[in-house]
């Protein structure tokens, strides 16, 4: 079964969703349901594991360390009052995305696990998706690390086919769910979002033209794999694929895929696109 196309240009009456709009909806939830990644399993020894194989023993501990620090540094009064410098958008739109109401417990785990919640700048987003080299109608918008999900909240006002995001907290994901259901915008044109608890690494790409949103969400050694998985998926089903990572921690690993060409970039992100020989993924913008 394959999701109507139209369903991301939608119509609204008096503010709401008409019912012919709220039944395609719950089809649609029904559908994506089948290939959501499998839910987490939140043990401590496999996330030290994990970071011991990427990072190694000395590496972790340093990592942990560092990581330590800046969440003891969160707690102090001034980092406390920076923290909401980016709460308009949830006043504009009745959500909570703003990393200022993570609580303490979501920010050990994210500790633990090696990844911080930061809220997308609307004005900065607005910028990468209008530097995508392609007409995003028909497109779908995917991002990974989705946290509490104002990414998703902003693409719906593009014409993608759908939007899709996936969450490794499931209390992060939880709120991101809630804010799917109260959000309100003059602007929006996609109604098909949804967001999932899970580990990226399971994620299994939707086989139709995608924009993947990466704001810098894992580790160098989970991002190679999610790449790899990537890879194999456009390898096996080639059709275009747009990757945007912002915030350039790991822009040297996006350079080593030789799969992927670089069409955009300022000191903030980079857009690649993905190229197979044969592919003819179009693109119509050269290295900035």
């Amino acid at each position: 079964m394959e999701p109507p196309s139209s369903w991301c240009s939608t119509w609204r009456k008096g503010g709401k969703l008409s019912s012919p709009i709220s039944t395609a909806r719950l089809l649609y939830h029904s559908y994506v349901h089948e290939r959501a990644p499998r839910p987490v399993k939140e043990n401590l020894s496999v996330w030290l594991r994990d970071s011991i194989r990427g990072r190694g023993a000395f590496g972790t501990l340093r990592f942990y360390a560092a990581g330590l620090l800046e969440l003891l540094r969160d707690l102090t009064p001034e980092r406390r009052r920076s923290r909401y410098g980016d709460i308009d958008f949830d006043f504009e739109h009745g959500v909570d995305t703003t990393w200022a109401t993570v609580s303490l417990r979501t920010r050990v785990r994210e500790w633990l696990r090696g990844v911080q919640y930061q809220a997308s700048e609307p004005q900065l987003f607005r910028e990468i998706l209008e530097s995508v080299p392609a007409d995003l109608s028909g497109l779908t918008f995917i991002d990974l690390g989705c946290g509490k999900g104002r990414t998703l909240l902003m693409a719906s006002e593009y014409p993608f086919r759908r939007v899709i995001g996936v969450e490794f907290l499931p209390e992060l994901n939880d709120v991101a769910l809630r804010n799917i259901e109260r959000y309100e915008s003059a602007r929006q044109k996609c109604f098909a979002i949804e967001s999932h608890a899970g580990d990226a690494r399971r994620f299994e790409f939707p086989v139709e033209p995608i924009v993947l949103y990466l704001f810098n969400p894992f580790p160098e050694h989970v991002l190679r794999e999610v790449l790899n998985n990537l890879e194999r998926s456009l390898r096996a089903t080639p059709r275009p694929a747009f990757l945007i990572y912002h915030n350039l921690v790991h822009e040297a690993v996006f350079d080593e895929q030789r799969w992927l060409r670089r069409v955009h970039r300022t000191h903030q992100f980079a857009i690649y696109a993905a190229e197979f020989s044969g592919s003819g993924t179009a693109t119509n913008k050269k290295v900035d």
